[in-house]
């Protein structure tokens, strides 16, 4: 297993962020930058991110401000003034910003996962990105789901953010066993984005967002039985890159002969002969 580099970086907001940086013995001369879904460790991308480096890929994983190694206790937590809109145009793109200085002839792919799709809308440096594949990035608008998966979206929106996050002074999602804890404003805006149809654009005009200004491939992926991210949800943010050479697919298992996905499961070790072997191959296509 290739060991990652780890090191620190300093943002244009004054913030450390934290970053691992697989390396190949053999460069391709193409460079990966996965953003993370909300509140989830870079550490639970190691593996893939091992497994892209020794293709050849130089890979970089990050925690945003306030999550894992970018955060230095619950007190620095709750003290933690950024929010969504902060961790697109300020973490996000200081990443790959920094991941081109360091390798400038490189093609630049960035993997979401979750709302590392939706923040690219914040991402100044999205013009630096050569391809983007989205994994399970959607809209949070919870009528984007239905049945018991539509009221679980309503319960986290209107109940556990504007109950917990006052009292706590962060939203405290590790004590009710969800992801990470989370800064206050990130949840406030959050929130505030879900209970809307128009989710992100209920608060920025789209003129003022990236999406339209990139004009390059882009991979849209969801799955069936993801609970976080319905096909209607995903559909919303792949509809936002206007410009963009959109290829959006549906993976349902049954059809390619795997277990079930989800979530979080395109980046377990479990799918390496067949979601991983897929986006090589479609990243080899399209850069």
């Amino acid at each position: 297993m290739t060991k990652p580099i780890g090191l620190d970086i300093t943002t244009p907001l004054e913030h450390r962020l934290s970053l691992s940086v697989f390396k190949p013995n053999a460069s391709n001369n193409k460079t990966i930058v996965i953003s993370s879904a909300t509140g989830v460790l870079q550490h639970f991308y190691y593996k893939f991110a091992t497994y892209f480096s020794e293709l050849g890929y130089t890979v970089y994983t990050f925690d945003y401000s306030g999550i894992g190694k970018s955060n230095l206790s619950i007190l620095d937590l709750k003290q933690n003034t950024i929010n969504l809109e902060s961790w697109g145009e300020n973490d996000q793109a200081s990443v790959i910003s920094y991941a081109k200085s360091q390798n400038p002839t490189h093609k630049i792919i960035v993997i979401t996962h979750s709302i590392g799709g939706q923040i690219l809308a914040f991402n100044k440096n999205i013009a630096q990105v050569d391809a983007i594949i989205t994994v399970a990035s959607q809209s949070g608008y919870w009528k984007h789901w239905n049945g018991f998966e539509r009221f679980r979206m309503f319960t986290f929106w209107y109940v556990l953010i504007p109950t917990l996050t006052p009292f706590f002074g962060y939203f405290p999602a590790k004590k009710i066993k969800l992801f990470e804890n989370l800064p206050k404003h990130m949840a406030y805006q959050w929130r505030h984005w879900g209970t809307h149809k128009d989710y992100m654009l209920r608060e920025f005009n789209f003129e003022d967002l990236q999406f339209k200004n990139f004009n390059k491939p882009l991979l849209a992926l969801s799955f069936t039985k993801d609970k976080f991210a319905s096909k209607a949800s995903v559909d919303w943010l792949a509809k936002q890159f206007t410009k963009a050479k959109i290829d959006r697919q549906h993976i349902i298992p049954e059809d390619l002969g795997i277990a079930n996905v989800g979530h979080f499961g395109f980046f377990r070790s479990a799918f390496k002969a067949s979601l991983w072997k897929i986006t090589h191959q479609w990243i080899a296509k399209h850069t």
